[in-house]
């Protein structure tokens, strides 16, 4: 079996999680999500950020025991020194009102009424959907086409760019597949 040490970056919904997952699972390896390494395991998720060393370090004796692996979520700002590692990167793409129409499903179901006005979730959701809606338009200081785009032009193994609007991951699965284990010439 080829080794495979496969990033999927792209902005918040753009399905970077559900293609991981996927992707993990059919290749049967290991799966890693930058969310449980970037934020502090806590009672409220999401809200405390761990520190930047520790971050990379959790995630390095994660990932050091595994061949291969498929990581998901962006590691711009505090990563860079897993590049070295990646076989892969795939950027995931998805045109933007379709995205925070997902951010917002997913907002509901992670914390129903909770995100409502009143709610004890309801600031934090409000600042997460703004947030993610700059992503398209903002500059470097934030997670952004721009960063991401920036981020990605000296990576050295091949970058594999997939637009999840209008397919299933079933779909993109069947895109990516080929690409990353292309049928050897007998």
């Amino acid at each position: 079996m080829d080794s495979y040490r496969i990033h999927i970056l792209g902005a918040a919904g753009a399905g970077t999680t559900t293609l991981g997952k996927a992707l993990a699972e059919h290749l049967n390896i290991a799966y890693f999500d930058s969310d449980f390494y970037y934020w502090q395991q806590t009672p409220e998720p999401f809200t405390i950020a761990r520190p930047r060393d520790e971050r990379i370090q959790l995630l390095q004796e994660h990932t050091v025991g595994h061949e291969s692996w498929v990581l998901s979520g962006s590691l711009c700002g505090w990563g860079d020194a897993m590049i070295p590692q990646f076989t892969h990167v795939v950027f995931l793409r998805l045109d933007p009102e379709v995205r925070l129409h997902r951010l917002r499903l997913r907002e509901v179901e992670r914390y129903g009424e909770q995100i409502l006005e009143g709610g004890s979730r309801h600031q934090n959701s409000v600042a997460f959907l703004a947030w993610a809606a700059r992503y398209d338009a903002g500059n470097h200081s934030l997670r952004s086409l721009r960063r991401h785009e920036t981020w990605l032009k000296p990576l050295r193994c091949p970058v594999l760019r997939l637009d999840s609007t209008h397919h299933s991951v079933e779909a993109l699965l069947s895109q990516l597949l080929p690409l990353l284990c292309p049928a050897t010439e007998t």
